[in-house]
This record gives C-alpha cells, sequence and structure tokens, in this order.
C-alpha cells in the first residue's frame, strides 16, 4: 500500500480537502485505485452533533456514517464510496483503547499515548486503506491521508508521531507528504517567512514534507518561489503553487500543469506497478471527460440564478454538498450559476416590522430568482419563512427543490392553504399542536443525539401511476432508488389521504409504503420536495438528479427538456438506480 499523506501549516481552511481530492484524481487518471482517509483531531466520535455554523456540514456516507466535510470532496472528486472508518477522530481512537483496555487486551501495561494509541493509529490507517471503495471489489493501490488542523496544534501531536512512524513502516517508495502552507500578501509583497516557520515546525515534529504546496490568491513570482525552496531546503519543482481558479474542479489542472504527477512517479516508484490495460484507459477516460467538463469559462455561458432559503447561511460550508450539487448540475446544463443566499427569518413578518429594509431586500430576492431551494435544517427558527417561499413558488410556477425541511414545509404549505388544514405545523416545532403533519418518527430514539437519526442509503420507490413525472424521468423511469438519509421527522401517515385528495402527489415511498420520500406537483414547471438528501451522492461527472432537473427548469423548460432526454437515451431505464446514476 502506498500513501500521500496532506497536512497543513499556517492556518488551516486553505484548502487542504481540495489538494488532497486533486491529488487522488490525478492518481485515479494513471489508471489507479485510489481510497481516502481523513483525520480529525477534536475529540467527537463522529461530526453529527457538531453545529453546522462551527464546523460546517455533517457529510452522510452509505452505511449512515456522519463524518466530516472533506469525505464529501473526496467521493464526489474519485466518484468512490466511503465508509465510517474513513474518517478517524481522537474521540474514536481513544474509546478504541479504551475498550481494548477494559477487556483486558494489553495484559496489565500501563497504556500510553505512545505505543499504544500511536500503534492503534496506525493499525486503523492501514486497515481501512485496503477497504474497496467501488463495485470492483478490489483493494486500493494508493491512499490519500489528510491530517486535518495544523501541525503544531496540541491536539494532533500522536496523530503526527504515528504519521511519522508509518511513514517507516510503510517503507521507501511508498509515502510521500505534502504540506500545505500559506503564502499571505502584505502591502502588496508575497511573505514567506509563514512557510518557512511552517516547514521547520512539521520537520521538527517528525515529518519531512516532500513537497510544498502554497496556497495564495495570485500566482506566486518566481523569486518567490526560490526564497521558498532555498529556505526550506527543497528543490525548486518540489513546489507547488496552487492559487485561486475559476472553479476548484480546475485545480487538478493547475497541478498537473507543474508536473505533480512527476513527482508522485518519482517518488512513490509508479512505474513498478503493474496496470490492467482497461484501468488505464478507463483513467484517461475520467481525465478526458473531467477536463471538458471543468475547463470552460463559467463567465462566458448564460446565467441561472438561484436562491437558497436557509437557516445557517452566515456560514456557506453549512451547505457544502448543497452548494456542490448546483455546481454540477450547472456545469451539466451549461450554465454560470448565480447563487443567492437568503437568510429564512428574513421573509418572516416579524422582520418586516423590526428591519423592513432586509425583509424587502430578502423577498426581492426570492422574487426574482429563477429557482428557489430550501435544503435542510434542525429546529423552528426561520420555518416561517422556508413556508412563505415555499407557496411563493408554488403559486408563481417558480422551479422550487425541497430536501428533507424543505420537503417538510412544502407539505405544511399546501395542508394550510389548499388541505384546508389551517394550523398544520411540525411536532419539531411545536409539540403540542393541534395539526401536527410532521411527525417525530417512532422508532428514532429521544434519548440521545449522536448516530440516533435514520441515516445512510436507503431505497425509495415510486409509486404506481407516477409515470408523468419529472423526477422520476431523470432517474431513468427508475423504480427504485437509493439515496443516502439523515432525518428524524416525517409526514403524518394519518394525513396522507387528506392531502392526496387535495392534489398533492406523494409519488415516491420506503419499501414499506408507509414513509413518505418525495413529493411533486403535476402542473408546475418543476416543484419537487425529497425526504432523502440528494446532494450526497452527486459527483462532478454525474449531478444528483433531483438538483439536475431543479436547475434545468430554472434554466428554461427547453433545458429541462433535453437533460431528461438525454438520460431517458442514455438506456437508464433498467428498474432499479442503485446510486446516483449507474
Amino acid at each position: 500500500m502506498k500513501y500521500v499523506l496532506v497536512s497543513g501549516g499556517v492556518i488551516s481552511g486553505v484548502g487542504k480537502g481540495i489538494i488532497a481530492s486533486s491529488s487522488g484524481l490525478l492518481l485515479k487518471t494513471q489508471g489507479l485505485k485510489v481510497s481516502s482517509i481523513k483525520i480529525d483531531p477534536y475529540l467527537n466520535v463522529d461530526a453529527g452533533t457538531m453545529n453546522p455554523k462551527e464546523h460546517g456540514e455533517c457529510f452522510v456516507l452509505n452505511d449512515g456514517g456522519e463524518v466530516d466535510l472533506d469525505l464529501g470532496n473526496y467521493e464526489r472528486y474519485l466518484g468512490i464510496s466511503l465508509t465510517r472508518e474513513n474518517n478517524i477522530t481522537t474521540g474514536k481512537i481513544y474509546q478504541h483503547v479504551i475498550e481494548r483496555e477494559r477487556r483486558g487486551d494489553y495484559l496489565g501495561k500501563t497504556v500510553q499515548v505512545v505505543p499504544h494509541i500511536t500503534d492503534a493509529i496506525q493499525d486503523w490507517i492501514e486497515r481501512v486503506a485496503r477497504i474497496p471503495v467501488d463495485d470492483s471489489g478490489e483493494e486500493p493501490d494508493i491512499c490519500i491521508v489528510e491530517l486535518g488542523g495544523t501541525v503544531g496544534d496540541i491536539e494532533s501531536a500522536p496523530f503526527v508521531e504515528a504519521l511519522t512512524q508509518l511513514r517507516h513502516r510503510a517503507g521507501k517508495g511508498n509515502f510521500i507528504n505534502i504540506h500545505v502552507s500559506y503564502v499571505p500578501i502584505i502591502h502588496g509583497e508575497q511573505k514567506t517567512k509563514p512557510t518557512q516557520h511552517a516547514v521547520k515546525s512539521v520537520r521538527s515534529a517528525g515529518l519531512i514534507p516532500d513537497l510544498v504546496a502554497c496556497r495564495c490568491e495570485v500566482p506566486l513570482e518566481e523569486s518567490t518561489v526560490k526564497k521558498i525552496a532555498h529556505h526550506c531546503q527543497i528543490d525548486y519543482e518540489q513546489v507547488i503553487v496552487v492559487r485561486d481558479m475559476q472553479t476548484i474542479y480546475q485545480v487538478p489542472l493547475l497541478l498537473e500543469e507543474q508536473g505533480l504527477l512527476k513527482q508522485f512517479r518519482l517518488s512513490l516508484e509508479l512505474d513498478k506497478l503493474t496496470l490492467a490495460p482497461k484501468m488505464l484507459q478507463h483513467g484517461a477516460d475520467i481525465w478526458k471527460t473531467w477536463k471538458a467538463t471543468v475547463s470552460p469559462n463559467p463567465s462566458h455561458l448564460e446565467e441561472v440564478s438561484i436562491v437558497l432559503v436557509g437557516k445557517y447561511v452566515e456560514l456557506h460550508d453549512s451547505y457544502m454538498s448543497v452548494v456542490k450539487s448546483l455546481e454540477h448540475s450547472a456545469m451539466k446544463c451549461n450554465r454560470r450559476l448565480n447563487l443567492i443566499w437568503v437568510d429564512a427569518e428574513h421573509l418572516e413578518e416579524k422582520t418586516r416590522k423590526t428591519d423592513p429594509a432586509c425583509f424587502h431586500k430578502a423577498w426581492h430576492e426570492v422574487c426574482t430568482a429563477s429557482g428557489i431551494l430550501v435544503p435542510g435544517g434542525f429546529g423552528q427558527r426561520g420555518t416561517e419563512g422556508m413556508v412563505a417561499a415555499a407557496k411563493w413558488a408554488r403559486e408563481q410556477k417558480t422551479p422550487y427543490l425541497g430536501i428533507c425541511l424543505g420537503m417538510q414545509v412544502a407539505v405544511i404549505e399546501y395542508a394550510r392553504d389548499i388541505a384546508g388544514l389551517t394550523k398544520a405545523t411540525s411536532e419539531e416545532f411545536d409539540a403540542q399542536a393541534e395539526q401536527k403533519l410532521i411527525v417525530f418518527m417512532p422508532e428514532i430514539d429521544k434519548t440521545t443525539m449522536g448516530g440516533t437519526m435514520r441515516l445512510g442509503l436507503r431505497p425509495t420507490l415510486f409509486q404506481p401511476g407516477s409515470e408523468w413525472s419529472k423526477l422520476r424521468a431523470l432517474y431513468g423511469e427508475a423504480d427504485t432508488v437509493k439515496e443516502r438519509h439523515r432525518h428524524r421527522y416525517e409526514v403524518n401517515p394519518e394525513y396522507i389521504e387528506q392531502l392526496e385528495k387535495a392534489g398533492l402527489n406523494f409519488i415516491g415511498k420506503d419499501e414499506k409504503g408507509e414513509r413518505m420520500e418525495i413529493i411533486e406537483l403535476k402542473e408546475h414547471p418543476y416543484f419537487v420536495g425529497v425526504q432523502y438528501h440528494p446532494e450526497y451522492l452527486s459527483r462532478v461527472l454525474d449531478p444528483s438528479r433531483p438538483y439536475l432537473g431543479f436547475v434545468a427548469a430554472s434554466a428554461g423548460p427547453e433545458c429541462l427538456q433535453q437533460v431528461t432526454q438525454s438520460y431517458l437515451q442514455a438506456g437508464l431505464a433498467n428498474g432499479e438506480v442503485k446510486t446516483n446514476g449507474i
């Protein structure tokens, strides 16, 4: 097994995940099978209970694992399916070691950070790196390991020590370290001192950077690159300049232009590997398609304006997968995405009274957008604004996509305005409500928070009589689709018959026919709500179907028709779509 370690210095949040994903993609284009592991030094066991406004979104995997958002980047770039084991946290490692100690596995020894914690980290990485990540069932050739945070943080020290040991354990030609640094510009001058200190710090901790990836808003001057190479004691070619690009999907092209693959071939001795011709051709096809998809200049394309009405819009990373799904769909539709962020609370009547300027600005954005998206979320705050946005989309025939909570508020709005259930609401918003259209799922544990939702890949069955559905056509007229879920609440089965009589179509249900999964309005350009989170399965080269239909409809009926026909003609009507777009 070969490893590519991506570590970071100076500051966090400068793009280690994108560089790790881009490196993996480049290796995959060479015919290699690539897996990924993300290490998060925090004590949480997983990301399921973390505030999205603090840490960004919680990404959900097929097995129901609630993990760091960077695993979403890995899956989107590499087209692979990871497990919860691919996200290592301090909490997981310590929990594992303590459980072993309680069983007596250490035979009375004093359990210490070194060697027990560090050995557990290495064993975990070696075990998970060999887990197949695609339908072939074959062991990966290379594993990308990203160390979260910055080297020098006190909580990352055990991982740094473990990774230093892993380099020796893996052996020569099987390990390369890319250290990502940041080059600030102060008064017009590119400053290298932070990078110098970052590399010195990582070396003193035991890691030896083979490549230094320098993040900067603009290309680095040649003198700056030479200075970094000189003071960091590496060759000029070992400095990789990662400037801001028009889209993050062009970063692999940038890295390839700077000879990153050549560095991989030398350090990892890739030429010694024997690869099947079909894998080499598959890699070449991926690269050709990728370049054709991401190369066009977005500024030359026709714009499509989408308004996102959310609860956590202060931190855009809270909706990372949603944004990426919209980007994938816009590229597929050959459009330039104009994403407009609207706080759902700003659409509510209370804001009209306290801040009328903010209220009218928010409504102007909603009323002038080509499409309205209401994503998932928790709690009551802002939900009346979401209901109002769904009402506008339904009445004004504006394309609408509701995800999880976004579907639930659309059901509530329809119940109030069309079905005569004027007091309709969710049990999540009012536990004592008279008309609970949305209820807590009976099988869910109410006593704990972590990992207790309905999670992971689950089937949705299209119902008889739904052949007219625009969404079903995008799924290739499939009978069953499998998508990832993350929710505690569902549409109350007691009101289904009344809502259907009022004209609301529940075209998708779970395998028992009891849980409502998809709603769609027939006489509307595109009004779809899904209980699942299709953004988790969207890929750069294979956009999520609900999002693709939404963006296409927002771009115009001709675009939606063209996109739909392309999937129908591609022969996807095979009875079951196990993941997004087989």
